[in-house]
C-alpha cells in the first residue's frame, strides 16, 4: 500500500510554526546591524553571517521536501524548534565568532525545518491563502513588537538571537496538535503521497522567480538599517519605530489580502504588487531624510506580505500534497539567504541609490513570469458565463438565459474547483491458464401430482380474472 497524507491539521499550530520559522528573516536588519556594531566584523562580513543563517534555513527545506509525510509533522517540527533554540541560544551566549556562525547555521536549519512543516500543512488546508495570511499576520505582529522592544533592552549582539530562540521555545506547545510518526501508516490517510509532481514547468518557473524576488527584497531589507543610519541620519530608536510602523502596515496589508481573498485571482496581486514593491525599493534606497525613508519602508512592507501570501497560496495550489509549497518556499529561502550579502556588495560597489535601481529592475523582470504562472495555474475567478479548468481553455459554457437552473451557474468570484490527479490502478499479474471446471447442472423437477395442482391453480386464476 502507498503512504497517505493525513487529514488537514488545525490552522493555529501551523500559524505558530510559520511564525517561529519566519521571525529570523524578519529580524535580519537588527541581527546584521548588531553583528556589525558589537563584533569585530565589517558590514559585508556581518551580512555574510546573516546569509549563512538563511542558507541553513533553505537547506532544511530542500532536505525535507519529500520526507514530512513519511516521518510525520510533529517530530520534525519539534526537531526544528529544538535546533532553533540550541543554535540561536549558542549564538547569543558567546562572542566567539566560530560559535556565533555555527549557532546561526544550526538555528537557521531549525527555522527552515519549522517553516517546511508549516508550508506542507498549509498546502493541505481547504483555504491555504487564508492560513498563510494568518501566518504572515502573526509574524508581522511578533517582529513589530520585537523591533519596539529590543532597542530598549540595551546593546550587544545577543539580543536578537535570544529573541528568536524565545519565540521558538514559545511555539513548542503547538506541536502537540500535529500528527506524529505513528500516523504515517494509519488507516485514515486519504491522499496518496507517491507520484510525480504536477505542473513541473510552472513549479520550476515559480521557484526561480520567487528566489530572485526574495533576493531583491532581502538585499534591501538587510541594509535598510544602514540606509536609515548612514544616509538618512536616523538613530537606532527612530529606526526601530520606523520598522515597527512598517510591520504594522504589513499587518493591515495582510488583513486586506485575507479579506480580499480570490476576488481578483492571483495574477493581479502578484504582478501589480511586485511592480509597486519595485518603486518602493527605489524610493527607500534614495531616501536622505526621515519622511522619504519612512514612506518607502512603510509602503513596501504593506505590499510585501500581500504578494507573499498570494505566492504561497499559488505554490500550494500547484500540489495539494505540499511538495511544491516546500520546494518553492526553500527556493525563496535561498534567495533570502543570498539577499544580505548581495545588498552589502551592491551598496559598497554602487552606493545605496545604485543598489535600489538594480533591485527595482530585477523585481520588474520577475513580475511577468510570476503573473504568468498565476494565470496558467491559478486561473481567474469564475464568472456566470463560463467554467474554467486550471490552466486551460473554458471546459464548458453555461447558458445564462431562460431555462438555466440557478444552481448551474457559479456565483461571481467563486474560487475554482481543485483538479485532482488520479493515479492509474496497477494491472494485476496474469495468472496461468487453467481449464475451467463447471459444477454439474442440477434441475429440480416437479412431481406429477405437484404439476397437476400447479396447472389447476393457474386455470382458477384465469377464470377469476375473466
Amino acid at each position: 500500500m502507498s503512504d497517505r497524507t493525513p487529514a488537514p491539521p488545525a490552522a493555529w499550530p501551523l500559524v505558530a510554526l510559520f511564525t517561529s520559522g519566519y521571525v529570523a528573516p524578519y529580524l535580519l536588519p537588527t541581527v546584521v546591524g548588531r553583528l556589525d556594531a558589537y563584533l569585530p566584523l565589517s558590514p559585508a562580513q556581518a551580512g555574510l553571517i546573516g546569509s549563512v543563517l538563511l542558507l541553513g534555513s533553505a537547506a532544511a527545506g530542500f532536505t525535507l521536501a519529500s520526507r514530512i509525510a513519511r516521518h510525520g509533522p510533529r517530530p520534525l517540527a519539534r526537531l526544528g524548534l529544538l535546533l532553533a533554540v540550541l543554535g540561536y541560544g549558542t549564538a547569543a551566549a558567546t562572542p566567539l565568532l566560530p560559535l556565533v556562525v555555527a549557532g546561526a547555521v544550526v538555528g537557521g536549519f531549525g527555522s527552515g525545518t519549522a517553516t517546511a512543516v508549516a508550508a506542507s500543512g498549509i498546502a493541505a488546508q481547504r483555504d491555504p491563502h487564508r492560513t498563510s495570511a494568518l501566518g504572515l499576520l502573526s509574524v508581522s505582529a511578533t517582529a513589530g513588537a520585537l523591533y519596539l522592544t529590543l532597542p530598549r533592552l540595551g546593546g550587544g549582539h545577543w539580543l536578537p538571537f535570544a529573541a528568536i530562540a524565545a519565540v521558538a521555545a514559545a511555539c513548542w506547545p503547538a506541536t502537540g496538535r500535529l500528527g506524529g510518526a505513528e500516523d504515517a501508516e494509519g488507516p485514515g490517510r486519504a491522499v496518496r503521497v507517491r507520484g510525480r509532481l504536477p505542473y513541473p514547468r510552472a513549479g520550476v518557473v515559480l521557484a526561480g522567480a520567487l528566489m530572485l524576488w526574495s533576493l531583491a527584497q532581502n538585499a534591501l531589507w538587510g541594509v535598510s538599517g544602514r540606509i536609515g543610519a548612514q544616509q538618512a541620519g536616523l538613530s537606532e530608536v527612530t529606526l526601530g519605530i520606523v520598522f515597527a510602523a512598517a510591520l504594522g502596515a504589513g499587518l493591515l496589508g495582510v488583513t486586506a489580502a485575507s479579506a480580499l481573498g480570490a476576488r481578483l485571482g492571483r495574477a493581479v496581486p502578484v504582478g501589480v504588487g511586485t511592480a509597486v514593491i519595485a518603486c518602493c525599493v527605489v524610493l527607500a534606497s534614495h531616501a536622505r531624510d526621515l519622511g522619504a525613508f519612512a514612506a518607502g519602508e512603510i509602503l513596501w512592507n504593506a505590499v510585501y506580505p500581500v504578494v507573499l501570501s498570494y505566492a504561497i497560496g499559488l505554490a500550494a495550489a500547484l500540489d495539494p500534497r505540499g511538495r511544491w509549497a516546500v520546494l518553492v518556499g526553500s527556493a525563496s529561502s535561498l534567495g533570502v539567504a543570498c539577499g544580505p550579502v548581495t545588498g552589502s556588495l551592491l551598496a559598497e560597489g554602487a552606493g545605496f541609490p545604485g543598489m535600489g535601481l538594480v533591485l527595482g529592475g530585477l523585481l520588474l523582470a520577475v513580475a511577468g513570469p510570476m503573473a504568468a504562472v498565476a494565470l496558467h495555474v491559478g486561473g481567474r475567478p469564475l464568472t456566470p458565463g463560463s467554467v474554467r479548468r486550471r490552466g486551460g481553455a473554458p471546459a464548458a459554457v453555461l447558458a445564462a438565459g431562460a431555462g438555466t437552473p440557478s444552481g448551474a451557474v457559479p456565483r461571481v468570484g467563486a474560487p475554482e474547483l481543485e483538479v485532482v490527479e488520479l493515479a492509474p490502478i496497477p494491472a494485476r499479474p496474469a495468472r496461468s491458464a487453467r481449464p475451467l471446471r463447471l459444477p454439474p447442472l442440477r434441475v429440480l423437477l416437479l412431481s406429477p401430482a405437484a404439476a397437476r395442482r400447479s396447472r389447476e391453480q393457474a386455470r382458477r386464476r384465469v377464470r377469476t380474472e375473466v
